[in-house]
Protein backbone atom coordinates (compact mmCIF):
# COMPACT_ATOMS: atom_id res chain seq x y z
CA UNK A 1 0.00 0.00 0.00
CA UNK A 2 2.72 2.55 0.60
CA UNK A 3 4.46 3.56 -2.78
CA UNK A 4 7.00 5.67 -1.61
CA UNK A 5 8.45 8.01 1.30
CA UNK A 6 7.19 11.82 1.14
CA UNK A 7 9.58 13.41 4.33
CA UNK A 8 11.18 12.85 6.91
CA UNK A 9 11.47 14.86 10.23
CA UNK A 10 13.74 15.62 12.45
CA UNK A 11 13.20 17.75 15.64
CA UNK A 12 14.92 21.05 16.59
CA UNK A 13 14.98 23.37 19.10
CA UNK A 14 13.13 27.26 19.05
CA UNK A 15 14.91 29.82 16.58
CA UNK A 16 17.87 27.25 15.16
CA UNK A 17 16.76 27.74 11.93
CA UNK A 18 19.94 29.79 10.75
CA UNK A 19 22.03 26.58 12.07
CA UNK A 20 19.79 24.12 10.30
CA UNK A 21 20.29 26.09 6.91
CA UNK A 22 23.88 25.82 7.44
CA UNK A 23 24.27 21.96 7.76
CA UNK A 24 21.62 20.98 5.49
CA UNK A 25 22.06 23.74 2.40
CA UNK A 26 25.99 24.58 3.11
CA UNK A 27 27.12 21.24 3.96
CA UNK A 28 25.00 18.52 2.82
CA UNK A 29 23.84 20.76 -0.31
CA UNK A 30 19.94 20.42 0.22
CA UNK A 31 17.90 23.64 -1.13
CA UNK A 32 15.36 24.83 0.91
CA UNK A 33 12.10 24.58 0.84
CA UNK A 34 9.24 26.76 1.18
CA UNK A 35 6.69 25.95 4.37
CA UNK A 36 3.20 26.54 3.17
CA UNK A 37 1.98 29.85 4.67
CA UNK A 38 -0.61 27.87 7.23
CA UNK A 39 2.66 26.24 9.10
CA UNK A 40 4.88 28.76 8.49
CA UNK A 41 4.16 30.45 11.56
CA UNK A 42 5.18 26.98 13.71
CA UNK A 43 9.28 27.86 13.20
CA UNK A 44 11.51 25.25 11.83
CA UNK A 45 12.27 24.62 7.99
CA UNK A 46 11.94 22.50 4.76
CA UNK A 47 14.79 20.97 2.28
CA UNK A 48 14.97 18.80 -0.73
CA UNK A 49 17.17 17.60 -2.96
CA UNK A 50 15.24 15.69 -6.00
CA UNK A 51 13.22 13.40 -4.07
CA UNK A 52 14.59 13.52 -1.05
CA UNK A 53 12.85 16.02 1.67
CA UNK A 54 13.58 16.65 5.13
CA UNK A 55 11.69 18.71 7.72
CA UNK A 56 12.65 20.10 10.76
CA UNK A 57 10.20 21.18 12.95
CA UNK A 58 10.61 22.37 16.49
CA UNK A 59 10.08 21.03 19.48
CA UNK A 60 9.51 22.33 22.92
CA UNK A 61 11.15 20.72 24.82
CA UNK A 62 13.58 19.55 22.54
CA UNK A 63 14.97 16.48 22.65
CA UNK A 64 17.10 15.07 19.39
CA UNK A 65 16.98 11.82 18.28
CA UNK A 66 19.94 9.83 19.48
CA UNK A 67 18.99 6.72 17.90
CA UNK A 68 16.22 6.92 15.09
CA UNK A 69 17.83 8.46 12.37
CA UNK A 70 17.66 9.15 8.97
CA UNK A 71 20.18 7.31 6.21
CA UNK A 72 21.17 8.82 3.18
CA UNK A 73 22.63 7.38 0.26
CA UNK A 74 25.66 9.36 -0.95
CA UNK A 75 28.20 10.20 -3.91
CA UNK A 76 31.36 11.39 -2.40
CA UNK A 77 31.34 9.79 1.28
CA UNK A 78 35.10 10.27 2.03
CA UNK A 79 34.77 14.34 0.83
CA UNK A 80 31.43 14.46 2.86
CA UNK A 81 33.26 13.04 5.72
CA UNK A 82 35.92 15.65 5.65
CA UNK A 83 33.78 18.35 4.92
CA UNK A 84 31.76 17.59 8.24
CA UNK A 85 34.92 17.21 10.14
CA UNK A 86 36.13 20.59 9.05
CA UNK A 87 32.61 22.27 10.30
CA UNK A 88 33.42 20.19 13.68
CA UNK A 89 30.59 17.61 13.41
CA UNK A 90 31.08 14.39 14.22
CA UNK A 91 31.93 11.48 12.23
CA UNK A 92 32.40 7.74 13.07
CA UNK A 93 32.82 5.36 11.08
CA UNK A 94 30.91 1.95 10.92
CA UNK A 95 31.98 -1.43 8.72
CA UNK A 96 28.95 -3.57 10.44
CA UNK A 97 26.74 -3.25 7.25
CA UNK A 98 27.89 -5.40 4.51
CA UNK A 99 27.72 -3.86 0.89
CA UNK A 100 28.28 -0.40 2.08
CA UNK A 101 30.89 2.36 3.33
CA UNK A 102 28.95 3.99 6.20
CA UNK A 103 29.54 6.68 9.06
CA UNK A 104 26.99 8.59 11.09
CA UNK A 105 27.59 12.10 12.13
CA UNK A 106 24.90 14.28 13.91
CA UNK A 107 23.33 17.54 12.85
CA UNK A 108 24.02 20.87 14.85
CA UNK A 109 21.22 19.76 17.14
CA UNK A 110 22.65 16.34 18.02
CA UNK A 111 20.36 14.40 15.68
CA UNK A 112 22.04 10.75 14.62
CA UNK A 113 22.57 11.12 10.66
CA UNK A 114 23.63 7.93 8.80
CA UNK A 115 25.22 8.64 5.32
CA UNK A 116 26.39 5.72 3.30
CA UNK A 117 27.73 4.82 -0.47
CA UNK A 118 27.54 1.44 -1.77
CA UNK A 119 30.92 -0.15 -1.58
CA UNK A 120 33.22 -0.56 -4.80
Amino acid sequence: MIADLHHIQLAMPEGQENLADAFYVDLLGFDPDPKPEALAGRGGVWFRRDDVRVHLGVERPFCPAKKAHPAFLCDGLDELAAALERASFPVSWDTDLIGFRRFYSADPFGNRIEFLQPAS
